[in-house]
């Protein structure tokens, strides 16, 4: 069959995909509108047709889309519907290449939770009674906020790992990779008035610090269900979960210290080719930066 006008090659592609893939209008305009959106940036690039565009102009045309602010994923949905639109052509017999093939679209960024600012922190972190259940979730919540801790580490933190004395904590993390962790202030005392209640409930004498009314360890759903009561109970913006305080920990840490590297030692960052740049630093040098930089660390000059 002879090629029609390279004009009219979008609409036999769509024709196909709605005649033997069956597939919706809603679909199909999505692969009208990547098409289009390609043609537009190659207009920029002396576009003179589908037949004429190459792997080195279709990467040009990505980087300028993504340039212009097209997402990782946007893009990688239009080289998939390029690709798609190639391969039909050369189906037809009307082309024989694919310039979309090795063409990659960049990575997106990955989406990070929201923080809470500060202000918000020290409205959350607030015990508006002295039951034990709330001191529990108390602590709880200041030391993920105060040592950047997984809901992992917290559930499964045991009283031998902790040291009230030099406020620290020796936690292990993904990989099995343990770290120790300076305790600030608003978190050591917190911690303190949780430990002075817990015998209470420790009935079957558990190693783990923060357990439950019967007496047995907490799971991360049951920490992740406290830690959404009380974001609504005192009506926190948006739902508070674990990683929420872990990452304002950082968040505000970064802001305050600018000590990327410290920041990621704290938080046990999981890449390894991350965290191999900062085994170098000691624990000397992070309590450094913390004491001097996190908004609940700094201790109170005493009388």
């Amino acid at each position: 069959m002879t090629a029609p006008d390279e004009s009219l090659w979008v609409e036999a592609f769509l024709r196909h995909l709605h005649a033997e893939r069956q597939l919706s209008q809603h679909t199909l305009k999505h692969y009208q509108r990547d098409l289009h959106k390609l043609a537009e940036q190659l207009d920029e690039l002396q576009f003179s047709g589908w037949s004429s565009l190459n792997e080195k102009r279709l990467r040009q045309a990505i980087a300028m889309l993504h340039g212009n602010g097209l997402s990782g994923r946007s893009l990688h949905r239009l080289l998939s519907a390029t690709r798609t639109f190639y391969a039909f052509l050369n189906r037809e017999g009307w082309l024989d290449k694919n310039p979309a093939l090795s063409v990659q679209a960049p990575k997106s960024g990955r989406r990070l939770p929201a923080t809470l600012d500060p202000d918000q922190v020290g409205q959350l972190l607030s015990p508006p009674n002295d039951e034990p259940i709330t001191l529990r979730d108390f602590a709880i919540m200041e030391m993920i906020y105060s040592s950047g801790l997984r809901v992992s580490e917290i559930v499964s933190l045991q009283m031998q790992m902790v040291d009230l004395g030099d406020a620290s904590l020796r936690v292990t993390g993904k990989g099995q990779k343990t770290r120790v962790l300076p305790l600030g202030a608003h978190a050591l005392n917190a911690l303190k008035r949780w430990l002075a209640v817990r015998p209470v409930w420790n009935k079957y004498e558990q190693p783990e610090v923060f357990i439950g009314q019967r007496g047995r360890p907490l799971t991360t759903r049951s920490v992740e269900q406290r830690l959404a009561h009380w974001g609504e109970y005192l009506g926190t913006q948006g739902r508070v979960y674990p990683h929420r305080l872990r990452h304002s920990f950082a968040s505000h840490l970064l802001e305050s210290s600018q000590d990327l590297r410290a920041v990621q030692e704290l938080l046990g960052h999981s890449d390894i080719s991350t965290t191999q740049i900062y085994t170098h630093l000691d624990f000397q040098h992070l309590m450094q930066v913390y004491e001097q930089s996190h908004p609940r660390a700094r201790r109170k000059a005493r009388d």
